[in-house]
């Protein structure tokens, strides 16, 4: 479950490493929203010019979370780790690539 001052890591190629969720926008979900909820991310150790500075407060969309998402047919899809792709203001990708898996309910909501 993704909270204030969880740390998550970088799924897109945005030159961030590393971001902390300093803000849940969206309230309390169904457990299948988790993965498309947008929380501010502060950058830690950027290394892209494009991207912003450290510390700057930007939107994410977290892709993979280690609590899982329950699926209709009972299965539970869990990962390793916490990921997120920054987004901009219109919610497009600031990166070109998104690395590693992405769960089916998130790119059928985005489609």
């Amino acid at each position: 479950m993704i909270q204030m001052s969880t740390e998550l890591d970088v799924a897109d190629n945005s030159g961030a490493r590393r971001v902390m969720c300093i803000k849940v926008l969206g309230g309390f979900a169904p457990q299948i929203r988790r993965c498309r909820r947008h929380h501010r991310g502060e950058r830690e150790g950027s290394h892209s010019s494009r991207a912003g500075q450290k510390g700057e407060v930007l939107k994410a969309v977290i892709v993979r979370t280690a609590h899982g998402v329950r699926r209709p047919d009972g299965s539970l899809i869990r990962f390793d780790s916490n990921a997120a792709v920054l987004v901009n203001n219109q919610n497009e990708p600031i990166g070109t690539r998104i690395f590693g898996p992405v769960t089916r309910e998130l790119r059928a909501a985005t489609i």
